[in-house]
């Protein structure tokens, strides 16, 4: 027997429905690479995932954290078909969920246009819409503002939601929203680092996200 725990469920996307992690990876190593001549390490790219890229980029290097955004969306753009992966289990979740009366949205990060391409890669376009992306807010992750507009955007308390994320900064902005919170650990963030961030349940695969989200006896 299942039951939804939440009727309206947002999920991260970059890490959480797509892997995106070794696209986002080399993206980041290019663009440093290309203008900074710098060799970046993996490790530290993917502490930056989850945050607005420009943001990340201009405290990196202020001087020259714009063309380094130019030049990651540049590539990150052209290589996003050829690097980007699907997780499995992830088309058939979202079916499940719908089929379950779920209302399911994305609020991320990226901005609108590319997360529908991303979302277009990974074949899950016709499953979910993007509720908030970079352009919609002023604030971003770990600040509450990008869920908080999200849910007044499909109308429903954000108190009556949850949010799922792979970021540190996803559980914390579901926190400060006042939205529940599942944390997975198949995307960038590491699973000590997100039970610090006290998510009402940490999942390690799709499966175990889907049987939490449909509350299976």
């Amino acid at each position: 027997m299942t039951s939804l725990r939440w009727k309206t469920i947002f999920f991260d996307l970059d890490g959480t429905l797509a892997n995106t992690i070794p696209l986002i990876v080399a993206s980041y190593q290019h663009a440093f690479r290309e203008v900074l001549g710098e060799e970046v390490e993996a490790a530290r790219a993917r502490a930056w995932i989850g945050r607005p890229l420009l943001g990340a980029l201009l405290e990196e290097s202020p001087e020259h954290g714009h063309a380094l955004d130019r030049t990651y969306r540049e590539w990150n753009l052209a290589n996003t078909e050829r690097l980007i992966e699907r997780y499995a289990g992830v088309p058939e979740m979202l079916e499940a969920l719908t089929a379950a009366g779920a209302d399911l949205h994305i609020v991320t990060s990226k901005r609108r246009d590319t997360a529908r391409l991303a979302l277009t890669g990974v074949g899950i376009d016709h499953l979910i819409d993007v509720a908030g992306g970079l352009e919609d807010t002023t604030k971003h992750k770990p600040d509450p503002e990008p869920l908080l507009a999200a849910a007044a955007r499909v109308g429903v308390d954000p108190r009556d939601a949850v949010y799922v994320g792979d970021a540190t900064v996803d559980i914390l902005a579901a926190r400060a929203a006042g939205m529940a919170a599942v944390a997975v650990t198949w995307g960038a963030g590491e699973r000590p680092a997100l039970e610090a961030t006290d998510p009402d349940t940490v999942v390690d695969s799709v499966g175990e996200l889907r049987a939490y989200l449909l509350q299976v006896d």
